[in-house]
């Protein structure tokens, strides 16, 4: 996940304008930031940040579906936004007084969505394989970017994501756990109001304080239920450590390299390498949990791969076309 994915969190592969699960700054904050224009050496250092951000969220949730075990799919997502929200609290010390009713209602609403992302992304881990489950999350922010672009191209986009679930669900989900498929799909609708939300909070909150404010509230709504499913487990030793190791990977981690990555990278570029989301999960998931892919599976994820790339190259495309006067 993408982030939240968390994939699954936080990087939207497929809308331009902000950043999804694996990620907490918003694009607009990228775009404003000095740096970003292209260089031999500053295009090579932002690419590895982002994908080494990568690396980090897919192979974190590999780590949380060995804990599953120890733990319930809703405890683990309870331990990983307690952790990163207490981190992200003491790192930004967001200010509390001199917001709006309207400012906190967004950064609550963003929490909200925050939360339902990772609980429905962990609970699909708990069902399905990594790679499949972050394929079946990406079509949330790739339907949004369809939807927001509303040019014909985006229908061979669509249609290439279609089919790559086709293949994904063997014609009926046969070779996937239904329920966990439609969490998975669960967790993609709220990674697109995730990417509305997060831009809508970059632009009200200063720096990172609106993710740390938003991840709070995403760990105190998790909280009954973590505690619900797991009760005392979640006071284990070693599964508070292991925990605090899948926040630190798919969340704190993450969203730092790709901070540092968005100074210097443009966000549609940055947007187009986290569309390689999927495929960096049906990694982790082959070398951490043994998860190997069919060659049908295999060519679903280059599909919404390529659908989610086309997509995003197309948004670009949009905003550098040229404007023409209208004769009079």
């Amino acid at each position: 996940m993408s982030t939240p994915s968390a994939s699954s969190g936080p990087a939207t592969p497929a809308a331009a304008p902000a950043v999804g699960p694996a990620a907490g700054p918003t694009a607009d904050a990228a775009t404003a930031a000095p740096g970003s224009g292209p260089g031999r050496f500053g295009s090579l250092g932002p690419v590895g940040l982002v994908l080494a951000a990568g690396l980090s969220v897919q192979f974190g949730g590999a780590l949380a579906v060995t804990l599953m075990p120890r733990a319930g799919a809703l405890g683990i997502v309870t331990l990983r936004l307690l952790v990163a929200a207490v981190v992200l609290l003491v790192v930004c010390r967001p200010r509390l007084r001199g917001h709006s009713r309207t400012d906190w209602g967004t950064v609550v609403v963003f929490g909200i969505t925050m939360g339902g992302m990772n609980g429905l992304f962990y609970q699909a881990l708990d069902r399905i394989p990594l790679g499949p489950a972050v394929t079946l999350e990406v079509l949330g922010p790739l339907a949004l970017s369809v939807l927001a672009s509303r040019r014909a191209i985006n229908l061979v986009w669509a249609g290439l994501a279609l089919g790559g679930v086709f293949l994904l669900s063997g014609g009926g989900f046969d070779t996937l756990d239904p329920v966990g498929a439609a969490y998975a799909v669960g967790a993609g609708a709220m990674w697109a109001a995730y990417i509305v939300f997060s831009a809508r909070t970059g632009r009200r909150f200063p720096q990172a304080d609106g993710l740390a404010l938003a991840m709070a509230v995403a760990a105190v709504l998790c909280l009954p239920l973590g505690i619900a499913e797991s009760g005392t487990k979640l006071l284990d030793p070693v599964t508070v450590g292991l925990g605090a190791a899948v926040a630190l990977m798919s969340s704190v981690l993450p969203y730092t390299l790709e901070l540092l990555a968005l100074r210097r990278l443009p966000a549609p570029t940055f947007a187009i390498l986290m569309s390689l989301e999927p495929a960096i999960a049906a990694a982790a998931g082959f070398l951490i949990l043994n998860q190997a892919l069919t060659a049908t599976e295999a060519a679903a994820i280059a599909l919404v791969i390529a659908a989610s790339m086309g997509a995003v190259r197309t948004q670009v495309g949009r905003r550098k076309a040229p404007v023409t006067a209208t004769p009079s």
